[in-house]
């Protein structure tokens, strides 16, 4: 036989070439799936800075909704709008009659431990002692690490549990409202300091109460400063969650309301006028929870969508 054909040759040579750019090719699409696998589990429980309201557990998301400017003659907290807070606020319901984590007691009542600037608060004790420091210690935190007590009203499932954390920390500094019944303000006196309240008042960095509110029962409310506007703690918003809304919004824009609302029973035209003054002062984002009611929360949910907090017993919510 002859040499190959010069042709032949750079036909076959060619061939080759484009098989192993296409071989190459397939190979190339395959990597990042092999490099890169998809993630599991739940969404981290911190969250960007910035326009990102609430990282919990769910994770939840900024609203789109633009907050309306506070009015001119809107009263001012004192130092408000010279707080530049540098720390995020975790909120964790440690006592409520809604269920979240498996391992907590639930039980009719509000309790919300708050961490800021390295103060802790607690906003509100339960209706009773052993349910609260159960859950406390399920949790991992020591009541005798609370620095301060706020008690939003005086019915029991809110106080019930002061008397048994006034037993194990001998160094708590009460808020209560200046209408609680004298006998109320004697019991604290015996094992800790009391704090009577009766307007706007700072109570520690960032942290200030609306004062008392309402006819009856009179209540107060928490504001907590963050870098982009105010959360609102509430017991249970008997002056009304609307009213206590607008006082807050007087200081700074709303990122978050956690609480109770007192909303059961209320009817679907209540509701969504709730909602619609809520949007209206720029709410955004919400964790009602205790006496709110299945109805409310429910609407609530459809409404603020991913900025929404499904809350119970053992949920934590970061906010920068």
């Amino acid at each position: 036989m002859g040499a190959p054909c010069p042709n032949r040759a750079r036909v076959w040579a060619f061939t080759l070439g484009v098989a192993g750019c296409l071989v190459v090719l397939c190979v190339a699409q395959q990597i990042p799936a092999l490099l890169v696998p998809e993630m599991e589990g739940p969404a981290p429980e911190h969250l960007p800075d910035e326009e990102s309201p609430i990282a919990a557990t769910p994770t939840a998301a900024a609203s789109d909704t633009p907050s309306p400017a506070p009015s001119a003659d809107a009263p001012l907290a004192t130092s408000a709008q010279d707080v530049t807070p540098s720390e995020p606020v975790r909120l964790t319901v440690v006592y409520d009659n809604n269920p979240y984590d498996e391992r907590l007691r639930t039980a009719w009542g509000f309790a919300c431990w708050i961490e800021v600037g390295g103060v802790s608060v607690l906003f509100d004790t339960g209706a009773d002692g052993p349910t609260l420091l159960g859950n406390l210690a399920t949790l991992g935190f020591d009541p005798d690490e609370i620095d301060i007590v706020v008690l939003s009203h005086n019915h029991d499932d809110h106080t019930g549990g002061l008397q048994a954390l006034l037993e194990v920390n001998g160094h708590l500094t009460v808020y209560m409202p200046q209408s609680f019944p004298e006998a109320s303000k004697a019991a604290v006196r015996v094992r800790g300091s009391l704090m009577e309240v009766g307007g706007l008042q700072q109570i520690a960095d960032r942290v200030w109460t609306l004062g008392e509110m309402g006819p009856s029962p009179i209540e107060q409310a928490l504001i907590v400063h963050t870098r982009h506007g105010v959360i609102l703690i509430t017991g249970c918003a008997h002056p009304g969650i609307v009213a206590i809304a607008r006082a807050a919004r007087d200081v700074d824009r709303i990122r978050l309301i956690i609480g109770g609302f007192h909303l059961g029973g209320k009817d679907e035209a209540e509701i969504q006028a709730i909602i619609t003054q809520l949007r209206e002062l720029g709410v955004e984002g919400l964790a009602p929870c205790h006496c709110t009611g299945d109805q409310a929360m429910r609407r609530f949910e459809e409404t603020w969508g991913e900025a929404y907090v499904s809350t119970g017993v053992g949920t934590v919510i970061d906010v920068p």
